[in-house]
């Protein structure tokens, strides 16, 4: 009995290995069969021609517009407001009457010094006789010294009083000049502050209203710390140009130059200030208004230019799929000199099979699914993606400085 137990075990455990040695051969034959057929098959991508160009490099960052100037009108001299000439919101331009405050207080005032001149005036002409006439009779010798000398005294102390009326005249012409508030600036009115008919004086903190200068307009930026040297060699050759969008960097709403770059960077941020003037005829622009600000800072000459989204990182450093003429792909070790937008330069391969050349196609969709040496198709792949064609310079992009070379990315 215990011999045929042994013996059912033995046959069972050969069958159980023989089962095993069988799964196992079918196992390799299907893994064997899965990668012929991926080997084989077509993947579906889309392309971009590689560029050689002049590639415009921008520098971008957050903003805010400003005035470019903005006065609050205080009236200079007491008195009661009369008239208000202007409409809230209104353009006006530098020397355009504004405002009027009750100019009669100030005529009396002129008419009151232009008399007193009159007068002293007569008493000036009346020693100068005197005093004439005094001198020749000293000369022979009918009168003293003394005399001569009282006169001349007489004579002085009646210019003086002309001058003094003469003062008070132009200073009763300009308290007039004063009681017709002209505007200081070509710009726009506010809201008004003070109604007709209140009293205003020069020391009211609130003033009359409100001008702002909005054209050209002040555009503040910032940028990282670490684009200072390129900013500083851009300035250095000229004027650099700036470019505002909306937040969203789907509008264009000006054009400018760069006017000045602070003198410090901001600890807290590691960032630099920047301002810009920026032409503003339609008035795009407003005081407080958010938007997006690039600056011009080179050119680079003939450069390679590729989809951003064509370049993958790789174990030994970045790569792109190009395309062959037989429809095959092939990895190509690239280095990305900088980007710009949603471009990146290539510099020029070192070695052979580094680098793209001008005129060949690099996959922009559907590098996941890609091996060196796979076939591909130029059609529909999954997701969005740049599509066949030259890669778009248009700058739609967030913020932050959009000319970096990958070493050079803020901290």
């Amino acid at each position: 009995m215990l011999l045929d137990d042994r013996v059912t075990i033995v046959t069972s455990q050969r069958s159980l290995w023989i089962a095993a040695l069988a799964a196992a051969s079918c196992s390799k034959g299907s893994a064997t069969d899965n990668a012929a057929a991926s080997a084989e098959r077509t993947v579906p991508v889309k392309v971009a021609t590689v560029e050689q160009k002049d590639l415009p490099i921008w520098v971008e960052g957050l903003g805010t517009v400003a005035a470019f100037q903005q006065v609050t009108v205080h009236t200079l001299v007491d008195g009661r407001l009369d008239k208000v000439l202007f409409v809230e919101g209104q353009p006006v331009k530098k020397g355009d009457l504004i405002a009027q405050i009750d100019p009669r207080p100030f005529e009396v005032q002129l008419h009151n010094a232009e008399g007193a001149l009159a007068r002293d005036k007569a008493q000036r002409d009346t020693a100068q006789r005197t005093y004439d006439r005094d001198k020749i009779l000293h000369e022979q010798n009918l009168i003293a010294q003394q005399q001569v000398d009282v006169d001349f005294g007489a004579l002085g102390q009646a210019e003086g009083a002309v001058k003094i009326d003469q003062a008070a005249i132009d200073s009763a012409k300009l308290n007039l000049d004063y009681a017709a508030i002209k505007s200081p600036l070509d710009g726009l009115t506010g809201v008004r502050l003070v109604d007709a008919g209140n009293i205003v004086h020069a020391s009211d903190a609130g003033g009359l209203v409100v001008i702002t200068a909005i054209d050209p307009a002040a555009v503040f930026f910032t940028v990282p710390q670490d684009d200072l040297p390129r900013i500083g060699a851009a300035l250095a050759r000229g004027d650099v140009a700036v470019e505002v969008r909306n937040r969203d960097a789907t509008k264009k709403l000006g054009e400018g130059v760069v006017a000045v770059l602070d003198n410090q960077i901001n600890q807290s941020t590691a960032t630099l200030r920047l301002k810009a003037l920026v032409k503003n005829p339609d008035r795009a622009l407003w005081p407080n208004e958010f938007v997006k600000a690039r600056m011009l800072v080179e050119t680079r000459p003939s450069a390679l230019v590729v989809p951003t989204v064509a370049v993958q990182p790789g174990p030994t450093g970045s790569f792109v799929y190009v395309v062959t003429k037989d429809m095959t792909v092939e990895q190509r070790m690239v280095t990305v000199a900088l980007t710009s937008d949603d471009v990146s330069v290539i510099e020029p391969g070192k070695k052979p099979g580094e680098g793209v050349k001008p005129g060949e196609q690099v996959v922009t969709e559907g590098q996941n699914q890609l091996r060196p040496g796979g076939k591909v198709s130029l059609g529909k792949a999954g997701g969005q993606g740049s599509g066949s064609g030259a890669p778009s310079e248009k700058h739609e992009r967030g913020s932050g400085a959009q000319a970096r070379a990958p070493s050079e990315a803020p901290q």
